[in-house]
């Protein structure tokens, strides 16, 4: 983050020195994607998978701490084969809800790659959309405003936000 904000004052302060005119915008990328009904569609569809799973993983945590519950009851009756196989049991079935959890909400999960099957084609739009506006009002840069990149003063004019959405019709 240091670097980047380092890189664009060295940057600025380069186009300063040569005199040169230097054109900025800024967009505002989450405010495009919460206008989109392409995006808005998708995220139904991300949320209703998201449910879905996560009502089966409350399913498979309920079952989990119902057999943990009546095992804590019993255990000083059972048997020590039957306290073994209930163990293993509890061992198993934390096992597969781990395993779940992470097949779904992991890292490389089902749930990342939806999302990117869902949201990179309409990325892709807003992007070239932002760049086409870019090139017509000749700007040199555009940052998003609704990233890591904090602005402490941005002009209004050069907000391209309903432009780009404007493309996007």
């Amino acid at each position: 983050m240091k670097k980047t904000i380092f890189g664009i004052i060295v940057l600025l302060a380069l186009f300063s020195i040569n005199h040169a005119q230097l054109k900025i915008g800024y967009v505002d990328s989450a405010a495009i994607m919460d206008t989109l009904t392409e995006a808005q569609d998708a995220q139904i569809k991300l949320d209703a998978m998201i449910q879905e799973w996560q009502d089966e993983l409350t399913k498979m945590e309920n079952e989990w701490n119902d057999t943990y519950k009546d095992y804590e009851k019993r255990k000083l009756v059972l048997t020590d084969k039957k306290r073994a196989e209930v163990e293993k049991q509890l061992v198993d079935m934390e096992s597969a809800l781990n395993t779940f959890r992470q097949q779904k909400f992991g890292v490389n999960g089902e749930l990342f790659r939806k999302q990117d099957e869902l949201m990179k084609p309409i990325q892709n739009k807003v992007f070239n959309a932002i760049q086409s506006v870019a090139e017509e009002e000749e700007l040199d840069f555009v940052f998003d405003r609704s990233g890591d990149l904090i602005f402490l003063y941005a002009k209004e004019e050069y907000d391209i936000t309903k432009q780009v959405l404007e493309k996007l019709k």
